[in-house]
């Protein structure tokens, strides 16, 4: 068997594109969309321009793949998790926002959203990928997690749409500052600096608001 065909170069071939995707991801994050060179992600990520090549053959393709690969699986154990708990649509609405925070906000991938907020002007096919792919699904999720809410009789019966904004659009925002303005100040009583604590108080506030008042 011959060098090239190895399992141990196979194998580091068969890794190369979640390297490129990861690497892609750190720096978009750190410099953003604009500033980010194919040049420098595959550096990062240990490969040749060339090699990137092979796999990606634009900034736009690789923002794709990091969507793709990172962000849709999440949304995909989410709609396996709305016929999961819909019979306790409190705990399933909680257990989804909580698992977009752990596995997305709180992560790398919550940088995406201030990088559509910040360079949406400028790459408009980036933005509208991001909003059809990502924004348009999670919140019909959302939607359909209080919907389910709605026809039990647990939550309120108000426009569908606007409450899955109003529910995640806090969340959207802490995700937001994590990976801005936070690194830029040192206060102790940041947003999120006490998930707990923050996500307690998120919470109550939600679900006071949703709940059916008694004798309504």
């Amino acid at each position: 068997m011959t060098e090239a065909e190895s399992p141990r170069r196979q194998r580091r071939k068969d890794a190369r594109p979640g390297e490129l995707t990861a690497a892609a991801l750190s720096l978009f994050v750190e410099k953003g969309f604009a500033a980010t060179r194919l040049d420098e992600v595959a550096a990062r990520a240990g490969v040749s321009k060339g090699t990137l090549y092979l796999y990606f053959d634009s900034k736009e393709a690789l923002f794709k793949a990091v969507i793709q690969e990172s962000v849709l699986p999440v949304f995909e154990a989410c709609e396996r998790k709305l016929e999961a708990l819909a019979n306790d649509p409190e705990r399933l609405l909680r257990e989804l926002l909580l698992d977009w925070w752990n596995q997305v906000g709180a992560t790398e991938l919550g940088g995406i959203a201030k990088l559509i907020v910040a360079e949406a002007g400028n790459f408009p096919d980036m933005a509208s990928y991001h909003h059809e792919a990502v924004a348009v699904r999670w919140m019909g999720i959302l939607g359909q997690a209080i919907q389910l809410g709605v026809d039990k009789g647990v939550f309120r019966p108000l426009d569908i749409a606007t409450l899955s904004q109003l529910v995640f659009f806090p969340m959207l925002m802490l995700a937001i500052w994590k990976n801005s303005v936070a690194g830029c100040v040192s206060s102790c009583s940041l947003p999120g600096e006490q998930p707990e604590a923050y996500f307690n108080t998120y919470f109550d506030m939600i679900f006071r608001g949703l709940r059916v008042a008694p004798g309504e």
